[in-house]
Parts: structure tokens; C-alpha cells; sequence
């Protein structure tokens, strides 16, 4: 895939992924492709009303910032999709 792909891996691994962590929750990928970014929020995110916020605020520009066409899919909660994989292949 495109550059694109590479610099939304490192936004979502650099970025996206301590940020959710620090703040108790734990990130997922469901989908990414070049037309999609289906992603997932588990842990402290599971319900929380605040979840709005951090997509809209943090998640969604941090990721147009590197792909501006790219469509983003938010989904919360302790169950996850069949296909979800950590954002981070090892946590520290």
C-alpha cells in the first residue's frame, strides 16, 4: 500500500495508541485499507460518554492530519469484532 497507509500505522501506534493507554483503554484495529480505518476503543472507553470527545477531538484530526480522505470508523466497548488486532503487536 501507499506511504499513507505507513504514516496512519505510525500516527495510531506513536500517537493514538499511548494516548488511549495512558487514559486506561486499550486501542484496536478492525479494518485499515485505503479507503477505510475501522477502529476500536476497549477499557475505560467501554461506555464511557467522554468517547465522543476523544474521536472527534483527538482520533479523527490525528488521523486526517496524515490522510485527509481517509474514512474513519470508531466503535466502544469490552466485546470486540472478530477481525480487531492490538494497535501495538507488544505493549511495554
Amino acid at each position: 500500500m501507499s506511504g499513507e497507509y505507513t504514516s496512519v500505522e505510525q500516527v495510531l501506534e506513536a500517537v493514538l495508541e499511548p494516548l488511549v493507554r495512558q487514559d486506561g483503554g486499550e486501542l484496536f484495529v478492525v479494518q485499515h485499507d485505503d479507503l477505510v480505518l475501522a477502529l476500536h476503543l476497549r477499557g475505560k472507553f467501554s461506555g464511557c460518554p467522554g468517547n465522543t470527545l476523544a474521536i472527534r477531538r483527538v482520533i479523527e484530526p490525528a488521523i486526517r492530519a496524515v490522510a485527509p480522505r481517509l474514512r474513519v470508523i470508531v466503535s466502544a466497548g469490552e466485546l470486540l469484532p472478530g477481525s480487531a488486532r492490538p494497535c501495538r503487536q507488544s505493549s511495554p
